[in-house]
């Protein structure tokens, strides 16, 4: 095969107008689409960039604002549990004072109960004493009994104060005066002089005396002198000591 050196230029010269063709018609083309690919991928990098980074700072903020809601909400319960501690001390408290309140009332009350319930003790005592006094009194009164009580009558005439013996000495600007004398058992004529005796010393006026037995006395006399009454018997202290256990209630 000889070397034909026209025909070699002339290949050359395709080649190269092959090249420029090549060159101008597809290699500048696909440079650009390169190069915008490549800027389409830069970018699309960057765009990823800027979301991972705003990603990032979306994660921290959200763990900072997680730990600050942690925070709140720790402070939030120790709040609550310290208003539900002030609360709870603050009903204890009032729970305690109404307890105590009610305490004192129920002392009260039951001190009072108490002593109603001494004091009903002690009348009850009082009257079972009475009864037992005057069923005593009763099986053991007998005429030595009102000679004792009637001779004791005799001792307070003479001792009565001057505002009694005054009372008594008026008497007798009156005509005649009544003296009604009521005794347990019957008197001896001289118990019934001596009586007379002393009240007509007393009273200077005539002196109308009227005797009548009265068992009711037990032992003693009741004596009546216009509006004055005298008494020295049993039946009269037993009724001043019932009297007295009436005025206690």
């Amino acid at each position: 095969m000889e070397f034909n050196l026209s025909t070699f230029i002339l290949e050359i010269i395709n080649f190269l107008v092959l090249i420029w063709i090549l060159q101008r018609l597809f290699y500048k083309p696909l440079l650009d689409v390169i190069a915008k690919r490549k800027q389409f991928i830069d970018q699309t990098l960057n765009d990823t960039k800027n979301l991972q980074q705003q990603a990032e700072q979306q994660r921290t903020l959200y763990e900072n604002r997680q730990k600050l809601w942690e925070q709140e909400k720790q402070l939030a319960i120790t709040a609550l549990h310290q208003q539900f501690e002030t609360e709870r001390s603050a009903h204890l408290d009032k729970l305690n004072a109404v307890l105590e309140q009610e305490r004192q009332k129920a002392n009260v009350t039951l001190s009072k109960q108490q002593q109603e319930l001494q004091q009903q003790a002690e009348k009850q005592a009082l009257r079972n004493g009475a009864k037992f006094a005057g069923i005593l009194l009763q099986q053991c009164a007998g005429i030595d009994l009102e000679i004792r009580l009637f001779n004791l009558l005799l001792d307070n005439l003479t001792t009565l104060p001057d505002a009694c013996k005054l009372c008594l000495t008026q008497l007798g600007a009156k005509k005649s005066v009544p003296i009604k004398i009521a005794s347990a058992y019957t008197l001896p004529l001289e118990m019934r002089k001596q009586l007379e005796q002393k009240l007509a010393a007393l009273i200077n006026n005539q002196l109308n005396f009227q005797y009548h037995q009265d068992p009711a006395l037990i032992a003693g006399l009741h004596m009546d002198i216009g509006a004055w009454v005298l008494n020295a018997n049993l039946q009269h202290e037993l009724i001043g000591f019932t009297e007295i256990i009436n005025a206690s209630e």
